[in-house]
């Protein structure tokens, strides 16, 4: 089977593209002409250089294949131009999802992500039916993500787009090569730069485990339903004790409030706007965020799908491990 993999050169991607080499698909990578494709060297695959905002690549990209899985997206929680995350996020997606309808592709795996669902107010684990609303959702890249998965829906009812939606929690392990907002996140906590922490929550799930959860979906997923990947709850607290134990460093004792360091990140964001540094060391939208637990279960994938996740531990010992060896601890 000839299998188009959007974003194969990335973290959640590149897992993905494994794993279908692991039970013998013959594997199309699409890549931007400037993708880094450290964490694909050495594999098996085709690649075909393209971009989500130019239709005629995706289109020579999704001819002859049979299956595809769309994991690109632009991750980011704050961006000094979120008109461009939009671009990649929303139009990109119907962009790949007309190319796949055109050239007859007869599966695909949609990478959404639980930021477009509802999250419950006492902190209890969300599922697929949580209702939420694009009014409620903080920050561009929820807003995003919110509406390319309306996309898809509407694609799957209208013009019987035979897709299945898939939403990773947070994602956690080796070649997280940018790393992303989490990877960040951990990456600091091993380096012994997370000394305090806010009162929040985390669904941490093996990135690994999570692309075993695309390929299940592409097997036995049910066209236009979503599944939750996701993984163990917990606090940032537990989190980045965990990650401080693994690495040998003292574990966060001071808790912030919520309030104290919301200017803080306003400060952040400004400083990288005016100095345009690709990241600011916090984000509004990463504080507000916080205000919640974000909390999910897996109990549908698990049951419909033969889902199953590893302890978070693994997860964040793998990530770890991966950065020292590839020497981002340094």
């Amino acid at each position: 089977m000839k299998t188009l993999v959007t974003g194969a050169s990335g973290f959640v991607g590149s897992a993905i593209v494994r794993r279908l080499l692991d039970v013998g698909h013959n594997v199309r990578a699409l890549l931007r002409p400037n993708s880094p494709q450290d964490n694909i060297k050495g594999l098996d695959v085709e690649i075909t250089v393209g971009d989500l905002t130019d239709t005629a690549t995706l289109k020579q990209a999704a001819t002859g294949c049979s299956a595809l899985f769309h994991a690109a997206a632009d991750y980011r929680l704050w961006a000094p131009h979120p008109q461009s995350m939009y671009a990649t996020n929303v139009d990109g997606t119907r962009n790949i999802m007309r190319a796949a309808l055109d050239a007859g592709v007869q599966r695909v795996v949609y990478t959404s992500s639980v930021a477009t669902l509802g999250i419950h107010q006492d902190g209890t684990p969300a599922d697929e039916e949580t209702p939420s609303s694009l009014d409620s959702m903080i920050g561009h890249y929820k807003r995003s993500k919110f509406m390319a998965e309306t996309l898809v829906h509407e694609l799957i009812e209208k013009e019987d787009l035979p897709a299945v939606i898939v939403n990773p929690s947070t994602p956690v392990g080796p070649r997280d090569i940018k790393p992303t907002p989490t990877g960040k996140m951990i990456l600091d906590a091993a380096r012994g730069r997370m000394p305090a922490y806010v009162d929040t929550g985390l669904n941490i799930a093996h990135v690994d485990d999570v692309a075993a959860g695309h390929l299940l979906a592409l097997e036995k997923g049910v066209i236009g339903e979503r599944y939750i990947l996701g993984g163990e709850n917990m606090s940032l607290k537990d989190i980045l004790s965990q990650v401080a134990t693994i690495a040998g460093r003292k574990p966060p004792r001071i808790r912030l409030p919520h309030n104290a360091v919301l200017p803080m990140a306003w400060v952040a964001q400004e400083i990288a706007r005016l100095s345009g540094t690709a990241q600011p060391i916090m984000t509004v939208d990463g504080v507000r965020m916080a205000k919640k637990r974000m909390f999910y279960s897996s109990a549908k994938a698990e049951h419909a799908l033969g889902y199953a996740h590893r302890a978070a531990v693994d997860a964040l010992r793998d990530a770890v491990e991966w950065f020292r060896s590839h020497d981002y601890c340094s």
